[in-house]
């Protein structure tokens, strides 16, 4: 498989960015789900929230990699659909990155609302430069779980799409993020 993306199926490097992501994603949301029920002295009340800032952290890292990535690369062509269908998508993908990019910004805020950099599993510190704003903490929180159910709900929809695709449609759209050269057939 090559590297780079092709008019027929995306290279190896968009595939592994989307398929390392997509775990970690459904990972970050069930952490944060377990971990807000967590008391004062359960072990996990410390650890789980180190864990899951420093794996949005480097989940950010890798989102901005995929972004640029997709931004130096071309696009598969789009399996023949309706217009609004295909729009539909479009508007559905770039909801995904907005929505991906919007959590990390929230969670950056509640996590250095006290001025205390995110320290990211003891390899590299991201320090804090917006504290101190009313109720930082609390109303970065909110939106936080707000955008992180909205994300949860929009990637059920997006697994769904896909398997719509490969099972009703029969075309090729699951097939190019497998990285598999597309089945002239379904055509």
């Amino acid at each position: 498989m090559q590297s780079r993306n092709s008019k027929t199926h995306y290279g190896w490097v968009a595939v592994t960015l989307h398929w390392l992501m997509a775990p970690v994603i459904i990972g970050m949301f069930a952490l944060g789900w377990w971990m807000v029920d967590l008391s004062y002295y359960d072990p996990w009340y410390r650890q789980g929230p180190n864990i899951h800032k420093s794996v949005g952290i480097l989940l950010l890292i890798l989102l901005v990699a995929r972004l640029v990535w997709r931004w130096l690369n071309v696009s598969p062509d789009p399996e023949p659909a309706p217009r609004w269908q295909q729009r539909t998508a479009s508007v559905a993908h770039g909801a995904l990155y907005l929505l991906l990019i919007a959590i990390g910004i929230t969670g950056y805020l509640i996590s250095t609302a006290d001025g205390r950099a995110i320290d990211v599993f003891n390899w590299f510190s991201v320090p804090a430069t917006i504290q101190g704003l009313e109720n930082q903490e609390d109303i970065a929180g909110v939106v936080h779980e707000w955008l992180a159910w909205a994300l949860i709900g929009l990637v059920v929809v997006h697994a769904l799409a896909a398997f719509k695709h490969h099972f009703v449609n029969k075309d090729n759209t699951l097939r190019k993020m497998l990285g598999k050269v597309p089945n002239l057939e379904s055509h």
